[in-house]
């Protein structure tokens, strides 16, 4: 079974996540959205909330899991027993900087595979770092968040 693991943030998820996720499944029996937790990174928005946004926007596909994880995600990866990382690049510098740590996450997950998807050019100037930023400010992040993310943003 071909196991493969989009890790991030998704503080909050976007919708040039969804379309890289969702262009990932022919390559793969299974994509686990995980997130990774970082005591030393300040999220607006908690963990279980995150993983909440994930579940609804993923619940139509059964092949798509929701996870997060502590510590590396190359030995996250080997504990559950995924091949692949699946990361998206929207341009040089995403190229540059992925570059150098799927390097690493080859090394230290014992040939773990990583996978790139070139972001949609509707999508590649979307980021949570933006997104955050529009949200913090007062603004409308309608445009480039999931409409599931959206309804829940609103009943909150």
């Amino acid at each position: 079974m071909k196991i493969a693991v989009f890790p991030g943030s998704f503080d909050p998820i976007t919708i040039g996540h969804v379309d890289l996720i969702k262009r990932a499944l022919p390559l793969f029996d299974k994509i686990i959205v995980a997130v990774g937790v970082n005591s030393s990174k300040k999220n607006l928005f908690p963990l279980e909330q995150r993983l909440a946004w994930l579940r609804q926007v993923f619940v139509q596909y059964p092949n798509i899991e929701v996870d997060y994880f502590e510590n590396l995600t190359a030995h996250y990866c080997l504990r559950i027993g995924a091949q692949y990382l699946l990361r998206g690049l929207r341009n040089a510098s995403d190229f540059d900087y992925e570059k150098t740590i799927s390097q690493l996450n080859h090394i230290v997950g014992n040939g773990i595979e990583t996978v790139f998807l070139i972001a949609q050019p509707e999508f590649s100037h979307i980021s949570s770092t933006i997104v955050r930023e529009i949200i913090v400010g007062g603004g409308d992040p309608r445009l480039f968040i999931p409409k599931e993310i959206e309804i829940m943003m609103n009943d909150e």
